[in-house]
């Protein structure tokens, strides 16, 4: 069954800020199989002109899909977890995310579509500091296969 386009332009705002610390990038980056020193170490960091240790490029997807969680858990949405995979995650940076940060996030459904017979579903989150700066947009496509026939 095809997923309902009606929620296409939904919102979905964070409860609460994620507050980044050094302790997770360092474990994120242990997850991923990463040893740069400026995920690790505030000394290497510092060394190569950061204030605090960096997060790796895809560390957003820690907190940002859990954004979207109520959209994609509601019936009414038609998705059949069961048949999904993961399509693509892309992220836009405006400035790295450092040890420290307290982010906010607003998820969106920003595109529905059918591909044969595979149903791909675009979250889109805007991730921003505690000033409102905008730190980054992640991209994350679930595709839901069979799901289009």
């Amino acid at each position: 069954m095809a997923l309902n386009r009606d929620f296409i332009g939904r919102s979905y705002p964070c409860a609460a800020p994620y507050e980044v610390s050094r302790v997770k990038i360092r474990e994120f980056a242990a997850a991923i199989g990463d040893d740069n020193p400026i995920y690790l170490d505030r000394e290497a960091a510092k060394a190569a002109g950061h204030p605090d240790v960096v997060a790796p490029p895809t560390f957003p997807i820690v907190f940002t899909l859990a954004g979207a969680g109520e959209a994609l858990a509601d019936p009414d949405l038609g998705l059949n977890f069961a048949m999904v995979v993961h399509g693509e995650q892309r992220f836009e940076y405006r400035r790295p995310i450092y040890a420290g940060d307290e982010l906010r996030h607003t998820s969106m459904i920003s595109e529905i579509r059918s591909v044969g017979r595979n149903e791909f579903l675009t979250v889109k989150s805007e991730v921003t500091a505690a000033d409102g700066e905008l730190v980054c947009t992640t991209y994350n496509t679930i595709v839901e296969r069979g799901g289009a026939a």
